[in-house]
């Protein structure tokens, strides 16, 4: 029980903190585990509310055993990005990259890329492990939400690649792939995650559910 409040608490916090600040929430409810999260990134205005090269990634992930809420441990994921995009570059920007996990503290820096449009999204980045035994890092994102007989669609898949740069290392990848509608400020529809662990011999879990998922 003292799980589910840590969740539900957590999941309210994180809730006020998207009103506040108009950026989007999704919670997942999946077979096996269910997430609430929140990802948006924005450039930081200047005084004149203009746009500064200056991109701010920020991400908070909260999830839990859906089956099985009441002993499950919560699993939590914070991760934030400052990257510096000039003109010049064309969407290539170096990045520098911030993440507190249920697992451990990382720094990571490499290269961003941004692209965003009317009704697409794309954001990628290629990063590396500043530690002693660093992991590579390839996070890409696509959002597209076209408008078929009036109808707009809301579709997104990601994939999160960390990749072992040591023989012992395993790797990590995850897929979440999601389809929907729109209505009005809401998205809703069906998803999958994905997650396969190993170097050789992968191990596969997948977790199939739907989501709602409001900008706010």
């Amino acid at each position: 029980m003292k799980n589910k409040l840590i969740f539900i608490t957590m999941a309210v916090l994180l809730s006020i903190n998207t009103a506040i600040s108009q950026i989007p929430v999704e919670a997942f409810i999946g077979y096996d585990r269910s997430t609430i999260d929140i990802m948006f990134f924005k450039f930081i205005k200047k005084h004149n509310d203009q746009n500064s090269r200056i991109l701010f990634f920020n991400r908070n992930r909260a999830s839990i055993q859906t089956q099985n809420i009441n002993n499950s441990t919560p699993l939590f994921g914070f991760t934030e990005a400052i990257s510096y995009n000039h003109e010049k570059l064309k969407g290539f920007a170096p990045v520098l990259v911030g993440q507190v996990l249920s697992y451990g503290v990382y720094i990571k820096s490499g290269i961003q890329y941004a692209k965003i449009n009317t009704n697409s999204t794309l954001f990628s980045w290629l990063v590396v492990d500043l530690n002693k035994q660093p992991y590579l890092d390839y996070f890409i994102m696509y959002r597209y939400s076209p408008i078929i007989n009036k109808i707009k669609l809301f579709t997104q898949i990601e994939l999160i690649n960390n990749l072992g740069l040591i023989q012992n290392q395993n790797h990590q990848l995850t897929q979440r792939i999601r389809i929907g509608l729109y209505c009005k400020s809401f998205q809703f529809g069906a998803g999958i995650d994905i997650n396969q662990v190993g170097r050789k011999d992968m191990s596969l879990q997948n977790n199939p559910g739907i989501f709602i998922r409001n900008e706010f």
